[in-house]
């Protein structure tokens, strides 16, 4: 059992590490499927700012009040705004969000393209001299790689505003002090590597959903398995891929 369970994670990895070089050989390749890209971006960015921007406003709104109590014991009232705005840029904001966009957009995207490998519309695309891999995929993968971060900065930036809608809950501070506060204490290596690591979030986002979409097995219910690995799979990565990145930077930062 544990040697077939070893060789289809094996099988696995070779066909992940196959698909994954085949986007960067198709990535510099003519044409560019700009419109679809454009729309890509549209779909994986606009249309993500709603649950974005409601999840980020809700932490730290949430983050503030919790940790009031427990600064206030230590006489460290004032350092909350500043607090609270480090835990988000650093690592709150860039792991849930990335999580909420892969299990948003993750799974759209296996779903999309499982429904369309059993429909047969990509063996359409085939006959019709179309390569379905640069304009399913690369565009898909490139657009979560790109807004995944603009995503990041936009929850941050709500997230900061809901730690001072928390503040005043039980306190009085102005918004331009509240922000003073925060921007006297965040440091461009604060920003810098949580921002860098929320494009490697955004390209295995779009990368294993895509993945998983593009081989999903002939039947109806192979769509439903395939979002559901997709998004098991990003969530996995993303831990993985933060790990990685926490390590980096306590290394070389």
């Amino acid at each position: 059992m544990i040697q077939t369970y070893l060789k289809n994670w094996l099988q696995e990895t070779g066909r992940f590490s196959i698909f994954t070089g085949q986007f960067f050989k198709e990535i510099v390749r003519f044409p560019f499927q700009i419109n679809e890209f454009l729309r890509q971006c549209y779909a994986i960015g606009y249309q993500s700012l709603p649950l974005v921007s409601i999840t980020s406003f809700i932490m730290g709104l949430v983050l503030t009040i919790q940790s009031r109590p427990t600064m206030t014991k230590f006489g460290a009232e004032s350092w909350l705004p500043s607090m609270v705005s480090l835990s988000l840029i650093r690592e709150i904001g860039p792991v849930i969000t990335a999580l909420i966009c892969a299990g948003k957009i993750a799974s759209g995207i296996g779903a999309e393209l499982g429904s369309m490998k059993v429909t047969e519309q990509i063996d359409a695309m085939e006959v019709s001299a179309i390569n379905p891999y640069k304009y399913l995929v690369v565009t898909r993968i490139l657009a979560a790689t790109l807004m995944i971060p603009i995503l990041v900065l936009f929850a941050d930036l709500v997230g900061i505003y809901g730690g001072y809608v928390g503040y005043n809950v039980r306190g009085s501070m102005s918004l331009f002090r509240y922000f003073s506060d925060v921007f006297e204490h965040l440091e461009f290596l604060d920003l810098f590597p949580a921002v860098i690591k929320t494009f490697f979030f955004g390209f295995f986002i779009g990368l294993i959903g895509c993945y998983k979409g593009f081989n999903a097995s002939n039947g109806t219910a192979s769509v439903g398995i395939a979002a559901n690995e997709a998004v098991v799979a990003a969530s996995l990565s993303i831990f993985i891929i933060d790990m990685l990145a926490v390590q980096i930077t306590d290394l070389f930062f």
